[in-house]
């Protein structure tokens, strides 16, 4: 057996002793430069105030000439070429002109550099270099499949002292991504090769994702078998000097060392492609977004809905929930208000109350329990979307639920396997533990420390693997 074991770590040990190496490191990076993802509050901030003069077709004109069969969200912003909806359904999304409901879909260069200048400008960003850099369904920091409804995208190149790109949908005419020359950079050394991103293959998701669980679980299988010799070494006659010399006697006692956490961290590293393969996924289904939002009559707003818009708005979202329609007018990140859209019996404030949580889960789960607003050090709290917002969990048996008190979307859902998934996966690879989150600094230190060290002990296992190629390469010597 152990012969058996020493092969399986000795080969899987030459194949992917770089990406150890290489995982640890980018590991490194990641902490401190994340992968460039949207933003609400840089969404926010490129808006300008909406300008509704009168003449404009309301929401549920916006609705009804979207051609939509079930909408749950209308969305109005101002941009550099008028007043926008952006009507939203489960599948799809429309994006119309307020002043004559035309498509509002960006078709043209031109269009989609003029939109990042403003988005620039309201952000106090220099725009006057600004140009149309490409058009593309993908590149490498636009391949999640959040961004499918977007595609293609523009990418606008601002040439600024930062080297910021900005990504304008050519579908919704939205800013969906910024970047900047440092991030980029980073990235390259950080979660691109971490997460064996380039853009021909992760702009293929299965194929990425098979790829990149088998290899995770090959390189595991190969740390659990170098474990296992090394324990085996170490209650034998071995012990922790061992019979080793050189390379090998310090790769032996670092991996000793560092064995729990290397395995943990692969474990867990290979669980992030789990999918809902062995543990449940925390993603609400659609007939459960649908259930919450309940579907409203859009006909039964006023049609003077937008003269009941306050002034220095720079966004008005209209959303159903639990078969109502409310609106949400903002002025900042952190701050709104809602209102009944089509009952003046909603009164005015600025979130949704535990009872409109309560009925509107009820829709989907009707043996609840009582609606608890989630306090902030939770280990299952979703990150939110703005500062001081209430996120509502409803407890439904083993199923739990969290809803955006400020937006009514419903946000997550989790079962006992999907809350173990968090801690198997986010907790040992992260070290996304309560008592580290709430010290920051301390969890700093941990993970450039714990993945300083497997950096280190990687680095032993790639000179040992290149010293065993190099002999396996050199030709056998000839017989006299």
């Amino acid at each position: 057996m152990m012969r058996a074991l020493i092969l399986l770590h000795r080969w899987l040990g030459v194949a992917f002793c770089l990406l150890f190496a290489m995982w640890f490191a980018s590991g490194i990076v990641m902490h401190f430069v994340p992968f460039p993802e949207p933003s609400e509050a840089e969404r926010l901030a490129g808006l300008g105030p909406l300008d509704l003069p009168r003449g404009l077709h309301g929401p549920a004109e916006a609705v009804k000439a979207s051609g939509l069969a079930v909408v749950t969200r209308v969305r109005l912003t101002q941009r550099s070429d008028g007043a926008v909806y952006l009507i939203t359904g489960p599948a799809s999304a429309v994006a119309l002109r307020a002043a004559d409901l035309s498509s509002a879909a960006v078709h043209s260069h031109p269009l989609a550099l003029a939109i990042a200048k403003d988005y620039a400008v309201h952000r106090q960003w220099s725009a006057a270099a600004a140009r149309v850099a490409a058009l593309k369904s993908y590149d490498q920091w636009t391949v999640a499949h959040e961004f499918d409804r977007q595609r293609p995208l523009y990418r606008i190149a601002l040439d600024d002292k930062r080297g910021a790109d900005l990504y304008v949908s050519s579908s919704t005419g939205d800013v969906v991504l910024g970047t900047t020359r440092r991030q980029r950079a980073w990235n390259y050394l950080g979660s691109v090769a971490h997460w064996i991103y380039p853009t021909l293959l992760r702009s293929r998701p299965a194929v990425w994702s098979w790829v990149v669980w088998s290899i995770s679980l090959a390189a595991l299988i190969g740390a659990c078998a170098g474990a296992a010799i090394g324990m085996l070494r170490l209650v034998g006659k071995a012990g922790f000097a061992s019979s080793y010399r050189g390379w090998q006697l310090w790769h032996y006692r670092l991996g000793l060392c560092c064995a729990l956490f290397v395995l943990t961290w692969m474990f867990s590293g290979w669980l992030s492609m789990d999918n809902g393969t062995l543990f449940s996924t925390d993603r609400p289904t659609r007939a459960e977004f649908l259930a919450v939002a309940g579907t409203p009559d859009w006909n039964m707003m006023p049609p003077d809905e937008l003269q009941r818009i306050g002034s220095q708005k720079i966004e008005v979202e209209w959303f159903a929930f639990a078969g109502r329609i409310y609106r949400r007018e903002r002025t900042a990140l952190g701050t709104q208000r809602l209102a009944g859209a089509d009952s003046p019996a909603v009164s005015e404030r600025a979130f949704l109350d535990a009872a409109e949580v309560r009925a509107a889960v009820n829709r989907l789960a009707p043996s609840c329990e009582s609606v608890t607003v989630i306090d902030g050090v939770d280990s299952y709290a979703p990150a939110p979307a703005m500062p001081n917002e209430p996120i509502y969990r409803v407890v439904c048996g083993d199923v739990w639920f969290s809803v955006d008190g400020t937006s009514g979307a419903l946000l997550n859902r989790t079962d006992s396997s999907a809350r173990a998934y968090r801690w198997l996966f986010g907790a040992l690879h992260r070290l996304d533990f309560p008592f580290l989150t709430a010290r920051p600094t301390l969890r700093t230190i941990l993970i450039v420390a714990l993945c300083g060290f497997g950096f280190v002990f990687s680095l032993t296992g790639v000179v040992i693997a290149w010293r065993r190629l190099r002999s396996c390469l050199q030709p056998a010597p000839r017989q006299p």
